[in-house]
């Protein structure tokens, strides 16, 4: 049984999606404030901060999503697997065990 995560990064894209476009809002309403008031023109926050703060916590859910893949795997399933990050989204990866060949019959 594979755990279907396809769900997750769809509302982990909308998150990201939600932030960026509010980040362009206030942006837009800080440089709108700061026409029409020429001496105002103190930030009202970092954005340096702002996306730090945003990988921070995109980082907390991938590992949130991870963990809960790798409980589900294991209750699930009999094989073995770890987190490990993919090139394809995969939250965890199987892991199969090595097999020493067979020995050449003498």
């Amino acid at each position: 049984v594979f755990f279907n995560s396809a769900g997750l990064q769809l509302t982990n894209k909308n998150r990201v999606a939600i932030l960026a476009e509010l980040d362009k809002e206030k942006r837009r309403l800080i440089q709108n404030s700061s026409m029409n008031n020429p001496g105002a023109s103190i930030p009202l926050s970092r954005p340096a901060l702002n996306k730090d703060f945003r990988d921070h916590a995109e980082q907390q859910h991938i590992a949130a999503q991870q963990k809960a893949a790798l409980q589900h795997a294991h209750a699930h399933s009999s094989g073995f697997f770890i987190t490990q990050d993919s090139s394809f989204g995969n939250l965890i990866l199987p892991v199969l065990p090595r097999l020493d060949p067979p020995s050449p019959a003498e």
